[in-house]
Formats: structure tokens, sequence, C-alpha cells
């Protein structure tokens, strides 16, 4: 039986020299990966309550909103800045070349209610920090963070859990 790690492309050399990257775009293109993903990410959270999903962008949107879906709850995207219509409130974020910034409309969440947050992969965790700080600043709760790739090396999960956030990925690949 196919892992969710066999569907995942590695592009070498993208987006520059010495990079390889895991393309998931494979994975959802493929009815039983993408299937079997969603199950895969859900399964930790069977019985436990969220109130919203949160997806941070752009590959997070796919994932974030099939799941919110299977959970029969709200979805919420954390956007790029300037993207989002309404007002928002922004957090920045550094890169490993520059700084970026997201958002997220004020009204997205309200205090107190449980949240996921799902993306595609992690890496740093620069961006996954930022959306959480995001949802925190308007009073929801992180019930957890969920991810189909981890990228160990690259301190993403470390740096999650040194937050108190739990962390599930679905598959590591070693070497970014």
């Amino acid at each position: 039986m196919k892992q969710i790690s066999d569907y995942i492309r590695n592009i070498v050399d993208f987006p520059h020299e010495g990079i390889i990257f895991r393309d998931v775009t494979t994975l959802f293109a493929d009815a039983r990966g993408f299937r079997m993903a969603i199950d895969q990410m859900l399964h930790p959270y069977a019985g436990r309550e969220i109130d919203k999903v949160v997806g941070l962008e752009a590959r997070g949107f796919i994932l974030g909103g099939a799941i919110a879906h299977q959970l029969s709850v709200g979805f919420v995207p954390i956007r790029k800045k300037g993207k989002l219509p309404g007002t928002t409130i922004s957090q920045d974020y550094k890169l490993e070349y520059g700084e970026a910034i997201v958002e997220i409309h004020d009204d997205a969440i309200q205090p107190g209610e449980k949240v996921l947050v799902v993306d595609d992969l992690l890496a740093t965790g620069g961006t996954a920090e930022a959306g959480i700080k995001l949802i925190e600043r308007l009073g929801g709760e992180i019930v957890s963070t969920a991810f189909i790739i981890d990228l160990p090396e690259l301190g993403g999960r470390a740096r999650l859990e040194a937050m108190g956030m739990e962390v599930h990925a679905l598959c590591a690949f070693e070497g970014a």
C-alpha cells in the first residue's frame, strides 16, 4: 500500500540550487492520495472540540477547506498582506531572505474558539508561528497544528513545540 510520501514529487534545485522542493500537487491530483492525506490529517482530532480550521496560504487553503468540511466547522484563511478584503490584523515574520506579512480578518476568530491550524509543509515554522500569533491575538485557542510534510532539520517542529503547540505531520523528509 502506498504511503503519503509516495505521492509527493521531489524537484531538485527548485526554487534555487541546493533545494529539494517537496511538491504536494501530485498528492492533490491523485484522488486516493488526497483522500488518504485528509483522512490521516483528521484522525488525531476525532472527538476533539474544534470550532474553526485555519489554512495558511496557499496550499493550506486546499487542505483546510477539506478538513473543515469533514469536521463540519468553519474555515478561515490566513493570507499574504493585501489579499483579504475588509478589516484585517497583520503579523510580520522572517523568511530565509527577508521578511513577509500575513493577515487575517479581524472578526474571523471569536474569543475562546478552538482552532486547528493546517498547512502542507513545516519547514522553519515562521509562517505557522505568525498565523498562531494572529489567532491568539483574536482570542482563539490553538488545539493543534497539522501538516503533510515536516522537514525536521529546519527546526519548525521544535519552534512550534517550544511555543507549547501540538504538532502533527504525516511524513518527514530529511534534506532541504
